[in-house]
């Protein structure tokens, strides 16, 4: 009898794995990718693809770990450094590509994936981080890296490969190995509900205005928008919903101050309003959970762990620096809130200026001091002709042309995929532009890859890159007109882009924007500076429906209001660079509500009065769902350099080709294989100095 039971008991299992066998096979992500490019299949991609395609995954890099492990070989910088370089490439594509879709593309079947793999995922980081005789291995490695004769990109990856195992627990004995495991597992499940909390709050909010008189003020593509989201709604009237394109006009224009009092106490309660999204409970969590790692791996703070491998290093060289822009920031802040302030009073403003009131004065101070608003220039920033004009600046710099492939899949009508080739004609990369807002994707813009760069085998594995935004959509009467907030942006990002897709590294963990946290903004924010040039804005900006080109006139207000409020702006973003060393510097587990820790953080650069319920951090996905925890300071350390380095093109021309090829060789191309302070002097001569950016700013004494 119990020879049958284990008969049947082996012919269930095997039937269950030739079943799982099967279906794998039909699994479009554990499938070579046979598109161009090898591309992503998104148009075979199912949400039910995902679950056995990770576990699939998972075990094929366990495999390929283990062979490193049983391998008889003396350790050597091949066999174990660069062979586990090259562990998990399906694992890693499979991940990007869900990930990815999860903050553009998301729906309820996604998010419930994504809580079940998270932790699959961080479990599976600890078994190799953990495991001690690998560990042993990459040591014996490094112990002899003097010997080795390694370049420097080799070298990098030897020295991150050694303290990725030791900031990852590889010391910690027995019991703090099982905590860690435990800490890292609960932060991927928490950092998630995290940003799903957000999203459900931006998505939740509906403003539904049927009174047309409430609209006074709106320009016409902001009241056309809200009436093509109302009527996607099957509602009468205009609807206004959280989502940047729809928030931020409303906030500028509309005349009516109780509805944008409404708008703005939406945005800023955001998780915070002791609902089942509320992320006061989750922040409290992910930031202890952050300390406990921290002390286990024998840091005093997170902070401190994370700035180990950031240009700053330490907690008290950032906050010295928050502190030096802010004693300088903060005169020219106070003068530009009193302007603002006099000028409403100036308008029959009585009472206290509230934050509801900001946006709406500001504007209107702006264009009566420079005869200038958004709404003026958004005709001569036609989406299509934006797109050309970046695509045109890439070219004059670095040579490199972009080509629209029709034929590369897509995973929504308004992606567009183009092919990215060098002077040469020798292709460099995929790009994806996503740009338009919809319930599935995250608020902000950012770029992110479904593949990086490395070489193989004397292959150069090129990368997949993807830039999203949530620009203003196209209407039944308009195409998609941009805001110049909204060029730069697109320049930002794709300053990143061109980061990621001109990468030139021997190994993808050093390639592209595998950099320093710190330095990785600083081809994004560098590229944004040509916006302000009217030899670049001559190229492409004209009017959408004349073809009349952007009057010199104008750009000469673009510029002249270039440092409107640069104090005012300046604060507000130390202000978040200090709100996120106050929850990541602390040596103590936090026990103080969140919006004591964020008052007091802030109140050095606070301007407003208090508003009650208002939070930023229960929506600071950067900090608590991001990678900028104890890095958000990295966007105004970026300024200093992007500012000394577009100095640089301002001595020889903004197209200067030498100019240009020196910050593509030292720079786009290098990704992380250097120290980033050594690239920066290889490209610009010297170390930055915060001169330029003071200058720029308007802030210089």
């Amino acid at each position: 009898m119990k020879n049958n039971y284990r008969v049947l008991s082996t012919l269930l299992v095997l039937l269950i794995m030739m079943t799982t066998q099967a279906e794998n096979s039909k699994n479009p992500l554990l499938k070579p990718f046979t598109n161009i490019h090898q591309t992503a299949p998104f148009d075979e991609i199912k949400s039910e693809h995902f679950l056995p395609a990770f576990e699939a995954a998972i075990e094929e890099a366990r495999a390929e770990v283990q062979a490193i492990i049983d391998n008889s070989e003396a350790p050597s910088f091949e066999n174990t450094v660069v062979a586990m370089s090259k562990t998990g490439d399906r694992l890693s594509a499979i991940r990007k590509i869900f990930f990815n879709l999860n903050s553009a593309e998301t729906n309820e079947d996604i998010q419930k994936i994504a809580q079940e793999v998270a932790p699959m995922l961080s479990e599976f980081g600890n078994d190799i981080s953990l495991n001690p005789d690998l560990f042993a291995r990459v040591k014996a490695v490094y112990e002899q890296k003097s010997s080795l004769n390694l370049n420097p990109e080799q070298t990098t990856l030897l020295e991150n490969s050694y303290l990725g195992f030791v900031r990852s627990g590889a010391n910690l004995n027995d019991a703090d190995k099982a905590r860690y495991r435990e800490i890292t597992g609960e932060l991927s499940k928490l950092s998630l509900k995290f940003s799903e909390n957000v999203l459900a709050e931006t998505n939740a909010f509906e403003m539904h205005i049927t009174n047309e008189d409430d609209l006074a003020g709106l320009p016409d593509f902001a009241k056309e928008a809200a009436a093509l989201t109302a009527q996607s709604k099957g509602k009468e009237g205009w609807l206004f919903t959280l989502q940047y394109p729809s928030y931020i006009p409303f906030m500028k224009y509309a005349d009516n101050r109780e509805l944008r009092e409404k708008m703005y106490r939406a945005a800023s309660t955001k998780g915070n309003k002791g609902n089942e999204y509320d992320n006061n409970e989750i922040i409290h969590q992910i930031v202890n959970l952050k300390l406990e790692k921290a002390k286990l791996l024998g840091y005093e703070s997170h902070a401190d762990y994370t700035l180990q491998r950031r240009m700053a290093e330490t907690p008290e060289r950032v906050e010295e620096f928050l502190s030096d822009l802010h004693e300088a920031s903060r005169p020219a802040a106070e003068k530009d809130f009193a302007e603002v302030v006099e000028f409403a009073q100036s308008e029959g403003f009585e009472g206290e200026l509230q934050r509801w009131d900001w946006s709406y004065y500001s504007e209107k101070l702006k264009k009566a001091r420079y005869g200038f608003n958004e709404e003026e220039v958004k005709p001569f920033f036609k989406l299509e002709n934006v797109i050309g004009g970046v695509f045109d600046l890439a070219k004059t710099l670095y040579g490199i042309e972009l080509k629209e492939n029709k034929s590369i899949p897509v995973y929504h009508a308004d992606v567009k995929a183009y092919e990215v080739f060098d002077a040469d004609g020798k292709f460099l990369s995929v790009l994806y532009l996503d740009f338009f807002p919809r319930d599935g994707k995250r608020s902000g813009a950012w770029m992110t890859d479904f593949r990086g760069q490395w070489q193989e085998a004397g292959k150069d594995i090129r990368p997949h890159v993807s830039i999203v935004t949530n620009f203003t959509k196209p209407t039944d009467t308009k195409p998609s007109l941009l805001t110049f907030d909204e060029v730069t942006t697109f320049l930002h990002e794709f300053g990143h882009g061109l980061h990621g897709m001109l990468s030139q590294c021997q190994y993808e963990s050093t390639s592209g924007t595998n950099v320093f946290w710190d330095f990785v903004e600083l081809p994004s924010q560098m590229h944004e500076n040509w916006a302000y040039e009217k030899e670049w804005l001559d190229r492409f900006a004209v009017h959408y429906e004349t073809g009349e080109k952007l009057p010199a006139e104008l750009i000469e207000k673009i510029v002249a209001a270039k440092n409107f409020q640069s104090g005012y702006m300046s604060e507000r973003q130390l202000s978040f660079g200090m709100l996120d060393m106050a929850f990541h510097s602390i040596a103590s587990p936090l026990t103080e509500d969140v919006a004591q820790v964020e008052t007091k953080a802030m109140a050095p650069t606070e301007l407003f009065p208090a508003v009650e319920g208002s939070m930023m951090s229960t929506a600071f996905s950067h900090i608590f769902a991001g990678g900028y925890s104890s890095g958000y300071y990295s966007y105004k350390w970026a300024e200093v350099l992007d500012a000394d380095a577009f100095a640089a093109f301002k001595e020889h021309g903004i197209f200067d080709q030498k100019t240009a090829k020196a910050f593509r060789t030292n720079i786009l191309e290098k990704g992380g294989s250097e120290n980033p302070m050594e690239l920066y002097i290889r490209f610009r001569g010297q170390e930055p100095t915060v001169d330029a950016l003071l200058e720029r700013s308007g802030l210089k004494k």
